[in-house]
């Protein structure tokens, strides 16, 4: 643990009940606060990390909260250029590009989606994402591509965050996988938790101790040695799509962590420049958190993902 770090250490309320309600009425943050240092890996549970707020816990529980310093991390407006698909007072949904990293941490203090928006929207973002992560609700990978929702307030945040928790948001991924998935389509079931050999990694891990997540997938395209698949999420983990086809034995092309180039496809993605995973978030749907209205995107392949694709045909 750091210089910046405070420990906050109690035990749970007599009644127990669900962690992250009992951490909030224990510590005094906020339930999404809660959440969120969770998925840091933050919050410990009579000594053992914890990570599902929906957690039944007993009262009397000894937790342990590590709680970095926020200010140290504020992030700053920068003119960044965006393309912005979607915008009201309330919210903003933005076409990101491969390699622009969501939001500042170790290593990547500025250059990020959140300075840019902090920029477009002149600061007006929810707070509840703390300083360093204001109106984030969801993320999608540094180097995957596509459509992202930001709160500018907190109703917006917190309306956005519900439907991500009840599973009710739309959302559908376009990748390029290696070889052909048989069957055509199906359903990818399994608990997604930190790798235990790797703890940059995720996996397949046994129930319990992960989040529980699954994955639609449909064949779009046969393509050489590869495969143009629709991945559509019934819950969304972290690298999920990537876990999930790779563990059926369909990484994503050009994925560095969880795939391995094959000897035929490997030329081409060296002679197209091609250094990421093959991933785009074609479609997002959600209702509106304060008009009600239905609102769905759509985001068409980015240019190298169709060269790549266009090469792989022949």
């Amino acid at each position: 643990m750091g210089a910046y770090e405070n420990i906050i250490q109690g035990s749970i309320g007599n009644d127990g009940g669900r962690l992250d309600k009992a951490l909030a009425e224990a510590s005094g943050l906020s339930r999404e606060r809660i959440k969120a240092l969770m998925a840091e890996g933050r919050v410990s549970l009579a000594g053992k990390p914890v990570s599902q707020g929906s957690l039944k816990v007993a009262g009397g529980t000894a937790f342990a909260i590590d709680v970095p310093e926020a200010a140290a991390a504020e992030a700053v407006a920068q003119d960044i250029p965006l393309s912005v698909v979607f915008e009201d007072e309330y919210l903003i949904v933005v076409d990101k590009p491969a390699g622009l990293v969501v939001h500042p941490a170790a290593g990547n203090l500025d250059g990020t989606l959140v300075n840019a928006l902090l920029h477009h929207c002149r600061g007006q973002l929810s707070g509840i994402g703390g300083v360093a992560r204001p109106g984030i609700v969801h993320r999608i990978d540094k180097d995957t591509s596509g459509l992202l929702v930001v709160a500018k307030t907190d109703k917006a945040h917190e309306g956005l965050a519900a439907q991500f928790a009840d599973h009710s948001i739309a959302r559908a991924y376009r990748a390029v996988v290696s070889g052909r998935p048989i069957p055509l389509a199906g359903t990818v079931t399994g608990a997604i938790g930190r790798s235990s050999s790797n703890r940059k990694k995720m996996a397949l891990v046994e129930d319990g101790r992960g989040k529980h997540a699954v994955t639609h997938y449909r064949t779009i395209e046969s393509l050489k040695t590869a495969s143009l698949v629709e991945c559509r999420l019934e819950t969304g983990r972290t690298h999920q799509v990537r876990v999930h086809m790779s563990s059926i034995g369909h990484s994503l092309v050009g994925d560095p962590v969880y795939g391995r180039t094959t000897p035929a496809i490997r030329p081409i993605l060296q002679r197209l420049g091609f250094s990421r995973q093959a991933l785009h978030a074609a479609e997002l749907g959600f209702v509106h958190p304060v008009t009600g209205e239905n609102v769905h995107l759509v985001s068409p392949l980015p240019d190298d993902m169709r060269t790549l694709i266009d090469e792989l045909r022949h």
